[in-house]
């Protein structure tokens, strides 16, 4: 009876620790399992790009290799992800769960090689969504505008190399003199995005023009609402003064404020106005 407890409370104390360091960047553990999550997203994202272009058979057989590889990093990165959730359900159907089982179906589905699967792929990157959301930033950015600036970039990074990818695949069967390389595809989607239009590079298929059209309404859906977060927060910070607290080093204050909105430590302002208590305008 007491073996099976300590055993049954060293598995729950395993899944609490597990469960931590797939959310955190502080610790050097959190960091390195992060980190190298992060660098298999964007490997795989450079060998796809590699792919698009003429290279040798043994070449592109070992970056077949290695992608598979990573795919099955990516299975057991969900799997631990399903086994530490508190509420297994609602991880199932959460938005970054569905992205990765995406991402995953052409390691489960390619025994029937469906064709259709070389498209999934360039999903792969959306998976980064998760370390944004956790500020999985090589600068440690803290100020808020700062991190939306960056959500900004990654979106307008991910809509281009996402559609790119996609028109890439659709395009060069049908249109080969095109859409030669991936580069070609980044060009008109750039060209695209930015309305300038030159007409030297357009798809010809049914797909491709669809997926031209789903990208520029997901960037007009997309990127104007984040820039107006962005300026709300410039309109924020222009309200605030940059008094680093004593204490917790917190920088971002209100003009008024005489004590630290997150540990409520004296600011070295101006002497408190008679009949104020240190208890007042805290943050």
């Amino acid at each position: 009876m007491g073996q099976s407890h300590t055993a049954t409370k060293f598995w729950q104390q395993l899944r609490q620790d597990v469960a931590f360091y797939l959310e955190d960047l502080e610790t050097p553990i959190g960091k390195l399992i992060n980190f190298n999550l992060a660098g298999l997203i964007l490997l795989s994202a450079a060998i796809f790009v590699i792919q698009t272009y003429p290279v040798s058979l043994l070449l592109r057989m070992r970056l077949e290799v290695l992608d598979r590889g990573i795919l099955v990093c990516f299975a057991a990165e969900y799997l631990t992800r399903l086994w530490v959730a508190e509420n297994r359900l609602k991880f199932c159907f959460h938005p970054l769960a569905i992205i990765d089982l995406v991402v995953l179906s052409p390691l489960f589905l390619g025994l029937f090689n469906l064709s259709f699967l070389r498209v999934i792929r360039w999903f792969r990157v959306l998976r980064l969504i998760r370390f944004i959301n956790v500020k999985f930033l090589s600068f440690q950015i803290q100020q808020e505008d700062g991190v939306i600036l960056t959500r900004i970039l990654f979106t307008l990074v991910t809509i281009i190399f996402v559609f790119s990818g996609l028109i890439y695949q659709v395009e060069n069967p049908v249109n080969p003199q095109i859409f030669r390389t991936f580069l070609d595809a980044v060009y008109f989607c750039v060209v695209t995005m930015t309305t300038v239009g030159f007409g030297d590079v357009t798809p010809q298929s049914e797909a491709g023009r669809f997926l031209t059209i789903l990208m520029i309404l997901t960037g007009i859906a997309l990127i104007p609402w984040q820039i107006g977060d962005l300026i709300k927060q410039l309109l924020k910070t222009t309200q605030q003064m940059n008094m680093t607290c004593s204490q917790c080093q917190c920088r971002s204050h209100a003009a008024d404020a005489h004590f630290c909105k997150q540990c409520g430590a004296r600011l070295n302002l101006a002497p408190l106005s008679p009949g104020q208590h240190e208890f007042d305008n805290a943050g």
